[in-house]
């Protein structure tokens, strides 16, 4: 049994000794439950991991940026290097904290479908009736227009890659978009001035951050 328990101890050791902390940041409308793919893959590979639950409807992203960004750092171990990998808002939620905020532990952010530039779908349907309400504040300010949240931001000023998507399974939205896009943004848009690597793949937006080729 001590035997055991030692060996316990020393595979919690090691996963704990690489100092290194993954916060996990869903999207608009989802919940931390579609980044557990995600999360399990990088506990598998030794991380500590931070899959941040918060209320995507329920601010605007001035709002929302602290106070998910604060909750994800803070349950990381303290002197762990800091990294975040992203969905959809999630990743213009650490864009605008990182650009009012320093993070003296950051490490590096990948984004996976970032509206960076906003999107044109957000613009084509913002006015409908019963947007705001299913979206919330921060679902009005992903847009392209004077208003866009994205848009307004500059450039990155830390480590960053994106993987966007290339394939739709929302025909309608992708009407509004420039080809190629991933059903709510086009791949242009999920670019930002300074990313450091981006890669494309063949997958949706509501799915891609569960794709085994986009977690590897």
């Amino acid at each position: 049994m001590r035997l055991l328990l030692i060996g316990f101890l020393l595979i919690s050791s090691s996963a704990l000794a690489t100092g290194e902390c993954v916060v996990l940041l869903h999207g608009l409308l989802r919940s931390a439950s579609s980044m557990e793919e995600m999360e399990q893959a990088f506990i598998d590979e030794g991380f500590e991991v931070v899959n941040v639950d918060y209320p995507s409807r329920d601010h605007p992203v001035e709002d929302l940026a602290p106070l998910v960004i604060n909750k994800g750092v803070g349950a990381c171990p303290d002197g762990s290097t800091i990294h975040f990998v992203t969905h959809s808002l999630g990743g213009i939620l650490v864009r605008y904290y990182l650009e009012h905020h320093e993070l003296s532990r950051l490490g590096r952010v990948v984004m996976l479908a970032p509206p960076n530039k906003g999107s044109e779908a957000v613009d084509g349907l913002k006015d409908f009736p019963g947007y705001h309400l299913l979206n919330g504040p921060a679902g009005m300010q992903l847009g392209t227009d004077e208003n866009s949240i994205p848009s307004a931001m500059g450039p990155v000023e830390f480590e960053v890659g994106i993987i966007a998507g290339t394939r739709t399974i929302s025909l309608i939205l992708s009407q509004l978009l420039p080809n190629p896009d991933d059903g709510k943004v086009s791949v242009e848009r999920t670019k930002v001035d300074g990313v450091k690597d981006f890669i494309a793949v063949p997958h949706s937006h509501p799915f891609i951050m569960q794709m085994p080729i986009v977690i590897k």
